[in-house]
């Protein structure tokens, strides 16, 4: 079944205050404390989409007191969503065997520019294959548990570790050392052949026995023993990696419906919490929606597609045991991620797995930019502003030739690329998770930043913000369109401008500071109706959901009367209206009037002004009012669009 995407819960609070008059239309000063105030400045990095600067330290920005006329991103601290366990990507076997091929000093270098905060990215985020994977350096896939074929080992005699302690485990070790604050993420591609109905590690399905299912959770619950024993514990589990990919392409994978995954949490879910309670347990680590592939194959074995995985696990027993849904990004997009947290918010979100891939033609410079500007968009943006707590590609290291790997992919890439003659390159991929890493910490906050940009490519800016545990924000812009774009950033009541490069990807930082901070807080919208005169372009409520991507439109050049109705459903007290024409250059109105009502009929004035640019903030004195009307006063070529209209009281 479907589920529509719900809009975020917030609480309104309703104060009855005299409604006054006022006409300021600038944005709310501080009173002075007297003393001198340095200007507060955000630090930037530049990744183009040409190459030329990649995470490039540029000239930090100083902010200034008032408004800009460009698109503005407006950071609010006050609203808050997941917060971060952190990013990064897969130390898989092939990884592994790279790495140790090089020389030491060579795979020091290669260690610290992954995991060390300030020599390189600081990845903070590592998933681990539970044995091989299509990414397995050697000829042949294995588990922890190998035993002849037509033999069983319910006891787990056989169980050991012993293939991760060459290399696997002491890079790990030395990851955990460079970034103590590592989260380490464990999938299996396959449980032990002889738990199979095919006997193999390739396709089939987990015995439907009450013996396997305990025999293959307490093989989960030895996997995370004894890598704790080897000094790097597990902070979270899943049952299997893409559970509906039922044919996997000459590497471990295995067809675990819903009802034998859950099968495994409910017998995993009690041996893990008293053996290892830090270790939580994640569902599904599968596609945002069900692969095309994935539905055939399962239609030509007579299976059902099961299109709603994740919920119904969600909605099963095992739920009890679960802290939530891990995503990969090779179907669908990342909305989904927003529709299950609206539907299980109780829940987190993991993404766990993208990679990049490229044609066989594309040229070097074809494959970063095609790269840095889908990932940037849809991954690094995109899964973060879609409740993800993780930000994981695929493999961190590779060869030359994507490799090597035992069946699967062979146009993947990955963080790095060790090339023949032992040197090591950054990809796209370092850069979009590094944008992420090195400046989110784990435990930060992601926090409210008004948004333009799409995963589908609109051509306009998308972007994220993040509140660090030492109060530091950072702030990650992406540039869809080809062109640069001019915008401005706006904290509390100040404002920097920027120009960003077509393509490119910045993230801007600024420390904790008296100076950006605000005395307004965001008003609820939920409930709210709005009607627009003319009818226009897009739905009138596209222009009070919170959403900068969204927008109503006059679709008419603009003329007086033109206006927006909005309904409160009660009597609400705001101190300022922001009319937010997004990132449609030129389209806002050339003058405008603020007026409110209590019944929808009786009109009161209480602003109006000249615009000059895409965002107007409108600053009144205390007014209560249930009916708000956004006129139109001025006349242009343009139309008029609304991308958000916000109250602050």
């Amino acid at each position: 079944m479907k589920r529509a995407l719900g809009a975020a819960a917030f609480t309104a609070a309703a104060l009855c205050l005299t409604c006054l008059p006022a006409t300021a239309t600038t944005a709310h000063t501080p009173a002075s404390s007297g003393r001198h105030q340095e200007a507060p400045q955000a630090q930037v990095w530049l990744t183009t989409a040409d190459g030329a600067q990649r995470l490039q330290r540029q000239k930090p920005v100083t902010f200034r007191t008032g408004a800009s006329d460009r698109t503005t991103i407006t950071v609010d601290p006050d609203e808050k969503f997941q917060r971060m366990d952190g990013f990064g990507g897969a130390l898989t076997d092939s990884t592994a065997s790279v790495l140790a091929e090089l020389p030491e000093k060579a795979r020091d270098s290669a260690m610290r520019s992954l995991f060390d905060p300030e020599e390189g990215i600081g990845v903070s985020f590592v998933r681990q294959p539970v044995g091989s994977s299509d990414f397995t350096a050697s000829a042949t896939h294995y588990t922890y548990d190998d035993v002849p074929a037509g033999t069983t080992d319910y006891s787990l005699r056989h169980f050991s570790v012993a293939h991760d302690q060459q290399h696997v485990l002491p890079l790990l070790r030395q990851a955990k050392k460079l970034n103590p604050q590592l989260t380490v993420m464990a999938t299996p591609w396959s449980p032990p052949a002889w738990m199979k109905d095919n006997d193999s590690l390739v396709g089939g399905h987990l015995k439907d026995d009450p013996k396997v299912y305990d025999a293959y959770a307490r093989y989960l619950v030895k996997f995370v023993q004894a890598y704790a024993a080897a000094g790097v514990p597990v902070d979270y589990l899943t049952v299997q990696n893409e559970p509906q990919n039922r044919k996997p392409s000459g590497y471990p994978g295995t067809d675990l419906p819903v009802h034998q995954e859950a099968k495994v949490i409910e017998a995993l879910g009690p041996l893990l919490h008293r053996a290892s309670p830090r270790t939580k347990i994640l569902a599904y680590d599968h596609n945002w929606t069900t692969h095309a592939d994935d539905i055939a194959t399962a239609e030509q074995l007579g299976e059902a597609p099961e299109t709603d995985y994740p919920y119904q696990v969600l909605d099963s027993p095992a739920a009890k045991w679960i802290a939530g849904t891990a995503y990969h990004c090779y179907s669908g997009d990342p909305s989904a991620q927003t529709a299950l947290h609206d539907a299980h918010p109780d829940k987190g979100i993991w993404f766990t797995e993208c990679s990049g891939s490229h044609g066989a033609t594309d040229t070097p410079a074809q494959i970063f930019r095609s790269t840095l500007t889908w990932h940037a968009r849809t991954i690094t943006v995109g899964t973060t502003r879609n409740w993800a707590k993780s930000v994981a590609d695929w493999n961190l290291v590779l060869d030359a030739d994507g490799g090597p790997h035992n069946g699967g992919c062979d146009t993947c890439s990955a963080l790095l690329s060790v090339q023949p003659d032992g040197t090591v390159s950054n990809s796209a991929e370092y850069y979009t998770i590094g944008h992420l890493s090195k400046f989110v910490r784990p435990g930060a906050v992601r926090i409210g930043s008004t948004n333009y940009g799409t995963t589908g490519w609109n051509g306009r800016l998308t972007d994220v913000a993040f509140r660090n545990p030492d109060g530091s924000t950072a702030l990650v812009v992406h540039n869809e369109n080809d062109d640069p774009r001019n915008f401005a950033v706006a904290v509390g009541d100040r404002t920097f401008d920027y120009t960003l490069p077509g393509g490119a990807l910045a993230t801007f930082t600024w420390p904790k500071s008296a100076a950006l901070t605000s005395p307004l807080h965001a008003v609820s919208l939920e409930g709210a109706h709005a009607t627009t005169q003319p009818a226009g372009q897009g739905a009138a409520g596209l222009a009070i959901d919170g959403d900068g991507s969204t927008r109503w439109s006059g679709g008419q050049a603009q003329e007086p009367g033109q206006h927006i109705d909005i309904d409160l459903g009660k009597r609400t007290e705001f101190r300022r209206v922001a009319i937010d024409s997004g990132d449609e250059p030129g389209d806002y109105a050339r003058g405008w009037q603020v007026s409110v009502s209590d019944d929808g009929t009786t009109w009161h004035t209480v602003a109006s002004g000249t615009g000059t640019g895409q965002l107007t903030d409108v600053d009144l004195r205390p007014t209560t009012a249930r009916h708000i009307r956004v006129t139109a006063t001025g006349t242009a070529g343009n139309w008029w669009s609304l991308a958000d209209v916000r109250l602050y009281r």
